[in-house]
């Protein structure tokens, strides 16, 4: 019988998964506009980093901020990536993962929760996620809750646009955040 490196480290994943020395699991997934790194902890999806992220990067900072204790485990993140396959084919309009908002705080939640309430194919301003979040005035914090937001994409911070109605910037690239809102136009 022939043993594979893929063997050892699913059963080593599998065996720190279940003795509950994983803290954060991580997993890569594919999307139109390149491999997305999504990262859950028991409690939920904690981060997903765009194509542009640097990926050693995004792994060191939740080791800083979570836990040391991060692996990268595929099958704890299927739904995940499951979800989102659905959301770049139009076949899902809502996302039903479990959210960790251990990364956000303050203002900074408030808003995020406020992004994540914004329906799909809809748009908000800054200035209403700002008023939303309870600082009719903080529309430049309202910007920095989107441009920082760990989990884009389940966290639909490309559905928050300027007052004018243009997209405005996106972590991804404005590009990126155009085709996203096409999408839903065209899907809903």
């Amino acid at each position: 019988m022939t043993t594979t490196m893929d063997e050892p480290l699913a059963r080593l994943r599998e065996r720190a998964a279940a003795e509950g020395l994983l803290d954060v699991a991580y997993a890569s997934a594919d999307s139109p506009f390149g491999p997305l790194l999504l990262a859950r902890t028991p409690r939920g999806l904690v981060r997903l980093a765009l194509p542009n992220e640097d990926i050693e990067a995004t792994l060191a900072d939740l080791a800083g901020r979570i836990s040391p204790r991060v692996l990268e485990a595929p099958a704890q993140l299927d739904r995940e990536r499951r979800e989102l396959e659905d959301y770049f084919e139009g076949r899902r309009h809502e996302f039903e993962l479990p959210i960790d908002w251990q990364l956000s705080h303050g203002f900074l939640l408030r808003a995020r929760r406020g992004i994540a309430a914004i329906p799909y194919g809809e748009t908000r301003t800054y200035a209403d996620l700002a008023r939303a979040a309870g600082n009719e005035r903080a529309v430049r914090a309202a910007g920095s809750a989107c441009s920082r937001n760990p989990i884009p994409l389940v966290v639909p911070c490309h559905r928050v646009v300027r007052s004018d109605g243009t997209p405005g910037l996106y972590a991804g690239g404005v590009e990126m955040k155009k085709r996203l809102l096409e999408l839903e136009r065209r899907a809903g």
